[in-house]
């Protein structure tokens, strides 16, 4: 009788480190965080003369399923704030924008691209995904 005890807790014990061991492991997996894959490249002169066209051209696009993407230029130049200057259409997959414009002053203007996922076109509260870096136009 006391062999039999003995064996089922030896058995129990090894039971209970299997256990444990998988519960670790599946809390380890479920706590790394998946990432989708995605990216925005933007391009700009570096400099421009004062009333001539600036043209600003980003790409970009995300894997993430289930989203709608839209990409948008951001300015930030003569002591203005960040303020979107031009969206694309809302689509599925990579997208792209396109943004002419002239300035007025001397100065640095600077312009960032954004990604946006969406759940439907008319979709109120956008997700930002990724933000491209920050390029500079110097304006004599």
């Amino acid at each position: 009788m006391t062999r039999t005890k003995k064996t089922g807790m030896k058995a129990w014990g090894r039971r209970g480190a299997v256990i444990g061991a998988l519960a670790l492991a599946s809390v380890t997996v479920a706590a790394v965080p998946a990432f989708a894959k995605g990216s925005v490249d933007i391009t700009a002169p570096r400099t421009a003369h004062v009333g001539k066209t600036i043209t600003v051209t980003a790409h970009g696009g995300d894997d993430s399923a289930g989203y709608l993407h839209q990409l948008c230029l951001e300015e930030n130049g003569f002591g203005e704030g960040w303020h979107q200057e031009n969206c694309s259409a809302v689509v599925r997959g990579d997208t792209r924008v396109v943004a002419h414009g002239t300035s007025a002053g001397r100065g640095t203007l600077r312009f960032r691209a954004v990604l946006y996922g969406l759940t439907s076109k008319n979709d109120r509260h956008p997700v930002r995904l990724h933000t491209s870096d920050v390029v500079s136009v110097h304006v004599r």
